[in-house]
């Protein structure tokens, strides 16, 4: 492994995330929005978050910056990189899979929106977010720089933490004592763990 194939790498898992989408996206679109939550402050956390996961790494693939935050590159670090960007390319895969035309880019309710329970959905109440944190630390593995390594991880926490619970309410409201009981049996992010 060279710092150029996990540059190229890191580029592939972005190229493979949108591929996942495209058709997802353009099915959820037919769909009426009946419910949103999206408003300044959610578009902000989302505008941070692809800061973070996209704009900040695919500068430094591009031009290199910033260079003064590079370390040294560790090949076993990059392979396992490529490792965990495929874990978030499956994750991410089965989720918009399981969700379908319930699928939205932000917090939102779609006409005969249902609770998806099934599939990846099954363990984890939100997978989506499990293929994103696989991202950010596919990304800090694949490229060797404190700055961009970490504008992964803090933009899509920031999007994380500010979200989550406000997701959960939503549904709380919208599906009551099926959601409750669903968020009794599974995990936020990692079975077994949160």
């Amino acid at each position: 492994m060279t710092f150029t194939l996990a540059q190229a790498a890191f580029v592939l898992l972005v190229v493979g995330w949108y591929v996942i989408r495209f058709p997802y996206a353009r099915r959820a679109r037919r769909t009426p929005v009946v419910r949103s939550a999206r408003g300044p402050r959610e578009i902000a956390l989302l505008l941070v978050s692809l800061s973070g996961l996209g704009l900040v790494p695919l500068l430094y693939v591009a031009t290199g910056f910033p260079q003064f935050a590079e370390y040294p590159f560790r090949p076993v670090q990059a392979w396992l990189g490529v490792l965990v960007a495929l874990a978030s390319l499956v994750m991410f895969h089965l989720t918009h899979r399981a969700l379908s035309h319930n699928w939205s880019i932000s917090l939102e309710l779609r006409e005969r929106h249902m609770l998806v329970t099934e599939g990846i959905y099954g363990r984890v109440r939100h997978p989506m977010y499990t293929a994103f944190w696989l991202w950010a630390v596919a990304q800090e593995l694949l490229l060797p720089n404190w700055v961009v390594g970490f504008a992964g991880l803090v933009g899509f926490g920031i999007l994380f933490f500010g979200r989550v619970a406000r997701e959960e309410r939503m549904m709380l409201e919208s599906f009551g004592g099926e959601y409750r009981a669903y968020m009794s049996r599974t995990y936020r992010i990692i079975p077994l763990v949160y």
